[in-house]
């Protein structure tokens, strides 16, 4: 059996986009099968009390400044230079994470994330807007009608709060989380933790 990183996402986390784009060489390199679990981010952090940086260290200049520096460190060694925050940030994520369980039943998860990651931290898309949403699917090649529709059916509701629960009660706070086995690490700067827990399990 192969090897498996779950990967705990929200399009609305730029460092999830960040370690979405190093994913392909994580797995060449591991060999481990990359797991992606859609969930709410609003929801984990309403369940754990948790905010994100830019909210909880609004009055730390200094923290912010250095989270800022960490990830233009991060997207310089990975040479992601399509990178750019979304000027419509924070957005409403809710449309993308719903639509995100629609295409895994649909069979076009992959495709599904991709463009996702790229409408939210590329071309900054104001994608909690639904007419947005379904005319930037469509010129992605995929159906955004039929996904919208979705978004709305009762049992994919279920499975995005059922996955965000799942995920609080293994401990996740924030995006993106890993787990290899029930070992939890939090946050793209983690990966090379990931790489040594697949190679020790």
């Amino acid at each position: 059996m192969n090897k498996q990183v779950d990967f705990i996402f929200d399009f609305g986390g730029p460092n999830a986009y960040l370690a979405h784009h190093v994913m392909a060489d994580f797995k060449a390199e591991t060999g481990a099968e990359i797991n992606y679990v859609p969930c709410l981010l609003g929801g984990i952090f309403k369940a754990t009390g948790n905010q994100p940086p830019w909210a909880t260290f609004a009055h730390v200049k200094s923290k912010l400044d250095y989270e800022t520096l960490e990830m233009n460190r991060f997207i310089a060694k990975h040479t992601l230079t399509k990178f750019t925050m979304n000027p419509n940030f924070p957005i409403n994520t809710i449309l993308l994470m719903r639509g995100a369980i629609v295409a895994q039943a649909q069979g076009h998860y992959d495709a599904y994330i991709d463009a996702g990651m790229r409408f939210m931290w590329e071309d900054g898309l104001k994608m909690d807007d639904p007419q947005v949403y379904a005319q930037a699917f469509n010129e992605a090649g995929l159906d955004g009608a039929a996904l919208l529709e979705g978004t709305q059916d009762s049992a994919v509701k279920a499975q995005l709060a059922k996955n965000t629960d799942e995920a609080v009660a293994r401990g996740v706070f924030g995006v993106p989380t890993f787990f290899v086995g029930d070992e939890m690490f939090f946050g793209k700067e983690r990966l090379n933790q990931v790489k040594e827990a697949l190679a020790a399990s």
